[in-house]
C-alpha cells in the first residue's frame, strides 16, 4: 500500500512537470518520448550521485532553447548534442572544484541578498507563462488554444479544487492535490468538447522514442560551453530553494559538489542519446512545497513513471490532450509558491531592505530576472533567472559592506 501511494506521488510530480518537459523539446525540434527517457534516466542519475537524499526532479532546460534552437538549425541535432555534453562536462568541472575548495565560498558568494530574490524570480519569473496557459493561451502568449472564457472556468476550477485538497484533505488524498486538479479540470475539458483524441487514435501502444546518437563539432561545443555557466547559477538556486521548502541543508549533504555532478552527469546522459540538456525542475519543488512530499523514493517513481511513458505512444499521447487552461491554473499556485520561499528566505535572514546596499541588490534583480532584461552577444544571450543570478552575485561582490557589517 505504501509503495502504490508513493508510485502515485510520482505520477503526480510527472503531471505537474509534463507540460514544460515535452515544450522544451516541441520548441527546438527535438522528440518529445526521448524527453521523458532522458529526464527520466537523469533523475535516477542524479540521485545515484546525489545517494538519493533530495526530493528534486530533473528534466528539459528551458535556458538552452535558444542556444539549441540555434544549433540545430547552423549544424543539425547530433553536432548540438555533442555541444550539450561538453556543456555538461562544466558542471562537472565546477563540481570538481567546489569539492577541492569546500562550499564555504559558495555561501559567501551567495548570501540571502543573492538568493532570495533569486528564488523570487524563478517562481515569478513563470508567471506570465503560468497566466497565459490559465487563459487558454500558448506559454508565450503568442496562440489561442482554448476560448478565454472557456479556459477561465477549467482554469479556476482546477486550480480551486489543487488548493481545496491542499488545504482540506485528509489522508492519501491529501498528498495528491495536484492530480485531483487535472481530474477536475481534465473532466471540465471534456464536457466543454476542447479535447482532441485524434493524436491517440493515431498513435501506437508500444512506440521506441527517435534517439540521436551525438557527434563532437567544436564549432557547436564551443558555442555551447559558455551556455552551461548560466543555468549553474539557476541549479543553485534551486537547491538552496528546495534546501528552504525541506528544512535541509543540500549544500552541506549531499554537498553541492553532488548536485552540480549529478545535473552535469544527467545532461551528458540526455544529450548521449538526443534529448534536452536536463535541470532541477523549480515546477516539482512548488509541488514539493504544496504537499510536503519529501520522500525523494517519490522522485524516483516519477523517474521511471517518465520512462515508461516514453516507450507507451497512447499513453504519452493522452498526456498531451490535457488542456493549457488546466495546467495553467494550477502552476499559478505553483509558481507562487516557489516565490513564497525567496520572500521566507529574506524575512528568516533578517535582510534589512533599509538598507541601500541591500535594496539595490534585490531592486535590480527582481526588475532584470522578472522582466525579461537581456545582455547578448549575436546568438549568445542572457535572460530570465540565468541573468539576475549573474547580476545579483555581481553586484554582491562589487558593492561596499555597510560600516556597521565592515567593522564588525
Amino acid at each position: 500500500m505504501k509503495n502504490i501511494a508513493l508510485a502515485l506521488q510520482g505520477a503526480q510530480m510527472l503531471f505537474v512537470a509534463f507540460g514544460a518537459l515535452v515544450l522544451m523539446p516541441l520548441l527546438t525540434g527535438l522528440d518529445t518520448n526521448v524527453a521523458l527517457f532522458t529526464a527520466g534516466i537523469g533523475t535516477l542519475l542524479f540521485q545515484l550521485i546525489t545517494k538519493r537524499q533530495i526530493p528534486i526532479f530533473l528534466a528539459s532546460s528551458f535556458a538552452f532553447i535558444a542556444p539549441i534552437m540555434y544549433g540545430v538549425q547552423t549544424w543539425g541535432i547530433p553536432s548540438t548534442m555533442g555541444g550539450l555534453m561538453a556543456a555538461g562536462a562544466v558542471y562537472i568541472a565546477l563540481a570538481s572544484l567546489i569539492k577541492l575548495r569546500g562550499d564555504n565560498f559558495i555561501k559567501r558568494l551567495l548570501p540571502p541578498v543573492v538568493v532570495g530574490p533569486v528564488i523570487i524570480v524563478i517562481g515569478l519569473g513563470l508567471a506570465p507563462v503560468a497566466v497565459n496557459m490559465a487563459l487558454g493561451k500558448s506559454g508565450d502568449g503568442s496562440l489561442v488554444l482554448v476560448e478565454q472564457n472557456t479556459a477561465l472556468i477549467i482554469s479556476l476550477s482546477a486550480l480551486l479544487t489543487t488548493v481545496s485538497i491542499a488545504i482540506f484533505a485528509k489522508g492519501i488524498v491529501k498528498l495528491m492535490p495536484i492530480l485531483a486538479g487535472i481530474i477536475v479540470g481534465y473532466g471540465l475539458s471534456l464536457s466543454f468538447g476542447i479535447i482532441d483524441f485524434s493524436p491517440v487514435a493515431t498513435a501506437s501502444w508500444i512506440s521506441m522514442p527517435k534517439f540521436v546518437a551525438p557527434e563532437f563539432n567544436w564549432h557547436a561545443i564551443a558555442f555551447m560551453i559558455p551556455v552551461a555557466i548560466a543555468p549553474a547559477v539557476e541549479h543553485i538556486g534551486d537547491i538552496l530553494a528546495i534546501s528552504n521548502v525541506t528544512g535541509k541543508d543540500f549544500l552541506k549533504k549531499p554537498g553541492l559538489h553532488r548536485t552540480l555532478a549529478g545535473d552535469g552527469v544527467a545532461t551528458i546522459a540526455a544529450s548521449a542519446f538526443g534529448g534536452p540538456p536536463n535541470t532541477t525542475y523549480s515546477e516539482v519543488t512548488g509541488a514539493v512545497t504544496l504537499t510536503k512530499a519529501f520522500n525523494p523514493v517519490i522522485m524516483t517513481w516519477t523517474a521511471i513513471t517518465a520512462i515508461v511513458l516514453a516507450f507507451i505512444g497512447k499513453l504519452g499521447a493522452l498526456m498531451q490532450t490535457i488542456p493549457v487552461p488546466v495546467m495553467g491554473g494550477i502552476m499559478c499556485l505553483l509558481f507562487g509558491s516557489i516565490a513564497a520561499v525567496g520572500l521566507n528566505s529574506l524575512i528568516k535572514n533578517n535582510v534589512d531592505l533599509n538598507e541601500p546596499r541591500n535594496l539595490c541588490i534585490v531592486g535590480v534583480t527582481l526588475v532584470f530576472g522578472i522582466g525579461g532584461m537581456a545582455f547578448g552577444i549575436g546568438s549568445f544571450s542572457l535572460t530570465g533567472i540565468s541573468l539576475c543570478g549573474i547580476v545579483a552575485i555581481t553586484m554582491n561582490l562589487l558593492l561596499p559592506m555597510p560600516k556597521e557589517e565592515v567593522t564588525a
